[in-house]
């Protein structure tokens, strides 16, 4: 909330003007003394507030000096759960649905998913990443693995990333690129392979390893 209010002020005062760029996230990170995960979290509620915005490659720069009206000093983004929130829990928790999913697919769960993963090859060769179709396959390993539980909790965890304007800012610096999107991926394709050869360890193994990554894309250079 610091660094945010920091940075708002600047903006405010005049420090920034409408249409400057921003000072790299690298610098803020040596003027605050802090890692990259706080002063994304402040970006992202300055976006999400109408103060900036991102040019994909260029930057971020001053849109507005005025916090837009349906919002108070991102009360709504930080009343919320934030996104290294999100992604801690699920580091922790889906492999151990994975798990489950592994031993307890059946046919049909292996076909839907099948399904899903090429529907996300084909977005992959086209160039895009749809997250709907990620929240998809998600959505669809915890359905294997036959637990009500695990099926309510990712299905709340989807819907607070879908009402968090912020994810989309998340995702411009990370999956949407398309080194990020081919890696992303091929983590999903062979997850799914794990899953319909109901290898369990090579399914915990690998999605260990896609939310380390997905971690490290997120919060890390």
């Amino acid at each position: 909330m610091q660094i945010y209010n920091q940075i708002l002020s600047q903006i405010q005062s005049g420090s920034f003007q409408v249409g400057d760029k921003l000072p790299a996230e690298r610098e803020l990170c040596e003027q605050f003394g802090v890692s990259r995960a706080p002063i994304r979290q402040a970006l992202s509620a300055l976006e999400l507030n109408g103060m900036i915005y991102s040019r994909q490659g260029e930057g971020v720069f001053v849109k507005s000096n005025q916090i837009a009206s349906d919002t108070s000093q991102a009360a709504i983004f930080f009343d919320s759960i934030s996104p290294e929130d999100i992604v801690e829990v699920r580091m922790n928790i889906e492999p151990v649905i994975v798990r489950f999913a592994a031993q307890r697919a059946t046919d049909e769960d292996i076909d839907d998913l099948r399904a899903t993963i090429k529907q996300m090859e084909e977005e992959t060769k086209a160039g895009v990443y749809v997250p709907e179709t990620d929240e998809k396959l998600h959505c669809g390993i915890a359905k294997a693995s036959r637990n009500d539980l695990f099926i309510n909790l990712m299905a709340a965890i989807s819907n607070a990333m879908k009402q968090q304007e912020m994810w989309t800012f998340i995702r411009d610096r990370t999956v949407t690129r398309p080194d990020y999107r081919d890696v992303n991926f091929k983590e999903h394709q062979l997850l799914i392979q794990a899953i319909a050869n109901h290898d369990e360890q090579e399914a915990v193994e690998i999605m260990t390893n896609h939310m380390q990554n997905l971690y490290d894309r997120y919060w890390r250079d």
